[in-house]
C-alpha cells in the first residue's frame, strides 16, 4: 500500500440535549474541550490525535440532516468503540464514565485476548471501551 500523505481524521457528530452537561460527562471521564469549537450550541470533545466527538445541540444537528434526528435513550444509532491501551485502562474510562453520569450499557466482554467494557452517555449514546491482544491476532 501506498504511503498517506495525510492522516485521516475521524469527526463523530451526535445530538445531545443539554450541552453543558455533555462538556461535564465527557470533561470528567479524562478528555479535553477544544475551546475553538465550542459554543452555547456545540462541543468539540478531543479523544485522540486523529478522533474527535462534535457534540451538537439537537435543534443545531437537524440543519445538518434531512432524515429525523434518533432519540439515543429509545433506540441505537451508533456503537462507538474506543481501544484501550489495556484491560486497567477500560475499567478506568468506564468507571469514570460511571462516575460522571453515565450509565452501563451492557455486560463486560471477556474473550481472552480481548476484552471490553461499555456505557451510555446522558443522552443515551452507546460506547464501548476495548482492549485487545495485539500478540493473539498478528499472523
Amino acid at each position: 500500500m501506498a504511503a498517506r500523505p495525510h492522516q485521516q481524521m475521524v469527526f463523530i457528530n451526535l445530538a445531545v440535549q443539554d450541552v453543558e452537561l455533555s462538556k461535564k460527562f465527557f470533561t470528567e471521564i479524562g478528555y479535553d474541550l477544544n475551546p475553538l469549537f465550542c459554543d452555547d450550541e456545540t462541543a468539540c470533545v478531543t479523544i485522540s490525535d486523529t478522533i474527535v466527538l462534535m457534540l451538537l445541540q439537537e435543534k443545531k444537528f437537524a440543519r445538518f440532516t434531512v432524515k429525523p434526528v434518533a432519540d439515543a435513550t429509545r433506540s441505537t444509532e451508533a456503537l462507538i468503540c474506543l481501544s484501550a491501551e489495556s484491560r486497567r485502562q477500560v475499567d478506568e474510562l468506564v468507571d469514570r464514565a460511571l462516575a460522571a453520569g453515565g450509565s452501563p450499557a451492557a455486560e463486560p466482554s471477556e474473550m481472552g485476548f480481548m476484552y471490553g467494557r461499555s456505557f451510555l452517555d446522558p443522552d443515551g449514546h452507546h460506547f464501548e471501551v476495548l482492549w485487545m491482544d495485539q500478540s493473539a491476532v498478528q499472523g
